[in-house]
């Protein structure tokens, strides 16, 4: 019993870093630019955040504010989520 519990133990260990490299995390900022063609939006903090394919483009556009809600995959930023501010 003891040998199991040391084992999850480590593959616990082991296991919890990664789970810190797959939190998301938002920012507020004003859209620069929309690039429909290569499914991204660049904000004003300079940095480019790539859409998911079914991403609806619709009513947004340059000069507004928005919270972006995302992940960090292989050093992109995938947009999560995304909310307007009026």
């Amino acid at each position: 019993m003891r040998i199991v519990i040391s084992v999850l133990l480590a593959t616990a260990s082991f296991l919890s870093p990664i789970s810190a490299f797959a939190g998301s995390d938002d920012v507020e900022a004003t859209i620069e630019a929309v690039n429909v063609d290569s499914m991204s939006l660049v904000l004003d903090d300079g940095k480019t955040y790539t859409v998911p394919a079914e991403f609806n483009f619709e009513g947004l556009e340059s000069g507004q504010k928005v919270i972006v809600f995302y992940t960090e995959v292989d050093g992109k930023r995938v947009v999560d989520d995304l909310e307007v501010i009026q």
